[in-house]
């Protein structure tokens, strides 16, 4: 087996290098001020890239800030997936979500920070994370777990609670982000369906390690 890539194999990879740093630069950008209006020439220093190379991949800086919503909500969806696998009850696996959101907002301040500005926008869109809370709720109704409720309403109650818990993490740094978290939990499970008791139980489970 050859050691080294073909030519166009490392084109291709440099190509999505500099994809993705431009990526980064967007996300750090609506992180720090939520700010679109940096210029090209400001987002590819950043990057570290070259200002042509920018329309090698992005037509504009709002396909380009699309992008990085994107690309911060799939790697939200990928952490939930990694952290939580291990758990079958749909219950669970939503009140796990949220006081792992609570935590995140300190150990990925910038992922947080960027659903925090630009998650509501996205609540509805066909990303990862939208297919994946859906695909929980479909879950828990089909098994009796959760009361029949219409998917896309249910999935508006989760998203904006989950977003204004983001947004208290960082408004109340000061509060208990996990009991603030797991009262959260409980209050949507109950309005799922789940008996009182039981949503107060589930919405205290040990979360598994870390991932």
């Amino acid at each position: 087996m050859p050691t080294s890539a073909p030519p166009s194999n490392r084109f291709e990879r440099r190509r999505a290098e500099t994809r993705r740093a431009l990526v980064r630069a967007a996300r750090q950008i609506l992180a720090e001020t939520g700010d679109t209006g940096a210029s090209i020439q400001a987002i590819a220093e950043r990057a570290d890239v070259g200002f042509g190379s920018f329309y090698n991949h992005f037509e504009s800086k709002a396909e380009l800030f699309e992008a990085a919503v994107a690309d911060a909500l799939e790697e939200f969806g990928e952490t939930f997936d990694d952290s939580l696998r291990d758990i079958d009850d749909p219950a669970e696996l939503v009140a796990a979500g949220f006081r792992l959101s609570a935590r995140m907002a300190e150990s990925h301040p910038e992922l947080m920070q960027v659903l925090r500005r630009r998650g509501l926008g996205h609540l509805h869109s066909d990303n990862g994370l939208t297919s994946r809370a859906l695909r929980d709720l479909q879950v828990g109704t089909a098994s009796g777990r959760f009361v029949a409720v219409e998917p896309v309403v249910a999935l508006s109650a989760l998203g904006g609670t989950l977003l204004s818990l983001v947004e208290l993490r960082f408004a109340r740094p000061d509060l208990d982000g996990d009991e603030a978290a797991s009262n959260l939990a409980e209050m949507i499970l109950r309005m799922l369906g789940v008996p009182p008791e039981d949503a107060h139980e589930v919405a205290r489970r040990p979360l598994p390690d870390p991932a």
